[in-house]
């Protein structure tokens, strides 16, 4: 958490007459949109207007979320984005570690006169003004609860404040099953449903609006999932071509990662996607117990993320890319 000193500057920023800017990382998850919505509510309750800003769309499934629909999407807005970041007095960088984390957002963040206050808990954080950093807290939403907290503010948390930030605990936990879960983690979740997040309608908003592109997508994945490393790591693909064939939608492969992991044994589970539009191949990891995918991942495939999930790319071809992992993955001990 930040110092006792800290808060009472970073207070002191938090004015209706300061311009307050809320960024994200590129290609927006549960997490990211739901912290920053959360801050966003929580400002207004200050009296306090506070703009987010992403550097790409987000999925639909996101966008049930309060004031989701307000976001401002850098990509299609760009000088009002620009605009807004260089004559912002404060800005919130939440759910990432680096400036070359939020595309074409970053470069605007570092020429910026504001004052920055990162919080995130992501492994290797640059340096800004202020820097609230625990890789051992499952969620950013779950740090900003704890920065209401830390503002003696908890009283302020309402339903909009609830919702968003339940929705990024759930999202980056997966459920409350990823290990980092703490008891913490549930105290909070205790408080944010007694503030009125109920979590069958957040779930079904959230999980249960699949589109027929996804689920046809995921009958391709799980059709052809191979697993190897005698039985403990399990490799999923898409190419391009079937992406366009069944109509992809942002957000249509979210989670298919975790599915090599429900396999008995899997301790590792990687996904390697083509992108839609350009020659470079997404990968996500995730795995179990003390596997380090962020290791792995930044030693291989110039990514990172956390212990037990983490991303990279690839500019090689999606085969090649999958053999030069199954070469990588051989000699490590699980």
């Amino acid at each position: 958490m930040f110092t006792p000193a800290e808060l009472l500057e970073i207070n002191t920023l938090l004015t209706p007459e300061n311009k307050i800017v809320i960024l994200t990382h590129y290609n927006p998850d549960g997490d990211a949109i739901g912290s920053s919505l959360g801050l966003k509510h929580f400002l207004k309750t200050k009296g306090i207007h506070a703009e987010v800003i992403v550097p790409n769309d987000f999925p639909k499934f996101l966008k049930w979320m309060p004031e989701a629909k307000k976001v401002i999407i850098g990509e299609y807005k760009r000088k009002l984005a620009f605009d807004m970041i260089s004559g912002a007095d404060v800005i919130f960088c939440l759910d990432f570690n680096s400036p070359s984390r939020i595309g074409l957002l970053g470069e605007w963040l570092t020429k910026a006169s504001a004052k920055k206050i990162l919080i995130d808990h992501h492994q290797q954080p640059e340096n800004f003004d202020f820097v609230y950093s625990d890789t051992v807290i499952p969620a950013t939403s779950q740090m900003i609860y704890h920065f209401i907290e830390a503002l003696n503010k908890e009283q302020l948390v309402n339903l909009d404040i609830a919702e968003c930030l339940y929705t990024g605990i759930m999202t980056d936990t997966g459920g409350f099953r990823f290990r980092s879960t703490s008891a913490a983690t549930h105290r909070i979740i205790a408080n944010l449903i007694e503030k009125g997040a109920d979590p069958s309608v957040i779930t079904s908003n959230t999980w249960d609006t699949n589109t027929v592109s996804r689920l046809h997508l995921l009958a391709l994945v799980l059709g052809r999932i191979e697993v190897v490393n005698d039985g403990k790591v399990a490799v999923l693909s898409l190419t391009r071509n079937e992406l366009k064939e069944f109509g992809f939608q942002k957000g249509d492969t979210e989670g298919f990662v975790n599915y090599g992991l429900s396999i008995a044994g899997v301790k590792m589970s990687a996904f390697f996607m083509e992108d839609l539009y350009e020659d470079f191949i997404k990968i996500s990891f995730r795995s179990k117990d003390d596997v380090d995918v962020n290791q792995f991942s930044r030693k291989y495939f110039n990514g990172g993320g956390h212990i037990n999930a983490a991303g990279g790319k690839s500019d090689e071809s999606l085969w090649d890319t999958i053999e030069t992992f199954k070469k990588k993955v051989e000699g490590e001990v699980f």
